[in-house]
């Protein structure tokens, strides 16, 4: 139950929501818009050698890396206390974790991100595989996977003597201020992939770069707002820092399979005072809501639905895989993949390496089943 809150603290954590809700507004919109899609980008590499989408998705990760890290470098926030920064590296957790989410995303038809948007397109079943990842997560995150989770998964790999982002990390290395080495870091990964970037003319036009580059931004704008905007470092009641609005009690930016689960919680305990609205769930419905009002505005609402039994049972086990990999990876496509990633968060590149390994796993499956039945 999350501690008391006085008159101030009560409009911050208003403040906290609606801006919540405004960034999956515009996120779920420009998701519908500009068909961005972690799963789809991949897709369209392995079966057709076009990385058009891919180049969006890493051009929006580049543009949440270097704001997020100008952020932090000019003292705007302070995100060493993120799920994932932590001093454990539990590579094991997220690499299996990602695995399991990147296979699942592929047989869902998407991620749980983009299930968001495609049910607010007008499919039925992307609701279905939402309601499943949603289920699945709450099993994970305390219901009957959490034991082997906690127990099994969680504890391998190494304690790590301060957070497990690479600048602090490297500052722990080399004799350097911590500034700097932001800086360098940046610079080193933003020419060469700038440079594949250049190469796409696909990819040099306005949809996919004004695309990339807001939902880029809509990552940054998330951790300001729950790591400035929400930040208390002194909270009246606990006199102990304090992160409103948040379920981890940390800064968090954008991601969708846990916050899911909280949704299911919110609306099946609604008369549980201690299950409340948090940044999370606003950014879900807002979501939800941005890619229902865009599809409507473009006239592209369709009703979806299931085609066979093979097609439901494909995409009910795709969603128990995301729900079941995203709480164990501690981040989805969007979560560990752009927010994650932001940070450099060393685990988050053995989450997103496990996403897309999966997703490709997955591909090459479904190539050999058409091929068998073919």
């Amino acid at each position: 139950m999350p501690p008391p809150v006085d008159t101030n603290s009560s409009q911050l954590i208003q403040t906290v929501l609606l801006c919540g809700l405004a960034l999956g507004i515009a996120f779920g919109a420009l998701a519908q818009a500009t068909r961005f899609c972690t799963m789809g980008a991949i897709a369209d590499v392995v079966n057709f050698g076009d990385a058009t989408r891919l180049r969006t998705w890493v051009w929006a990760a580049l543009v949440a890396l270097v704001g997020t890290q100008a952020l932090i470098g000019l003292g705007g926030v302070d995100l060493s206390q993120s799920i994932y920064t932590g001093r454990r590296l539990s590579w094991l957790a997220q690499g299996l974790g990602g695995l399991a989410f990147g296979f699942g995303m592929v047989l869902a038809s998407g991620c749980a991100s983009r299930a968001l948007v495609r049910a607010g397109g007008g499919s039925l079943k992307a609701l279905v595989v939402l309601l499943v990842v949603g289920f699945a997560a709450q099993m994970t995150l305390r219901g009957a996977f959490a034991l082997p989770r906690v127990e099994w998964l969680d504890p391998v790999g190494p304690l790590l003597a301060g957070p497990q982002d690479m600048p602090s990390w490297l500052s722990r290395v080399v004799d350097l201020p911590l500034p700097w080495l932001r800086a360098a870091l940046c610079v080193l990964l933003a020419v060469p992939l700038l440079l594949w970037l250049r190469r796409g003319r696909d990819f040099l036009r306005p949809g996919p770069l004004l695309g990339g580059l807001a939902i880029g931004a809509l990552i940054v704008a998330a951790w300001f707002v729950t790591g400035s905007l929400g930040h208390l470092s002194e909270h009246p009641e606990t006199l102990e820092p304090a992160w409103l609005a948040t379920h981890s009690r940390r800064p968090e930016a954008l991601s969708f399979v846990a916050p899911t689960a909280y949704t299911l919680d919110l609306l099946t305990l609604w008369s549980d005072r201690g299950t409340v609205l948090s940044f999370g769930i606003t950014t879900v419905l807002g979501t939800l809501l941005g890619a229902a009002a865009t599809a409507l505005l473009r006239r592209e609402f369709r009703w979806e639905g299931f085609r066979d039994v093979r097609d439901t049972a494909q995409h009910l086990v795709g969603a128990v895989l995301m729900g079941v990999g995203g709480v164990t990876a501690l981040g989805c496509s969007i979560g560990q993949g752009l927010s994650g990633l932001s940070l450099l968060s060393a685990g988050s590149f053995i989450a997103v390496a496990g996403i897309v390994a999966g997703a490709v796993a997955a591909l090459r499956y479904q190539a050999w089943v058409i091929d068998r039945e073919g």
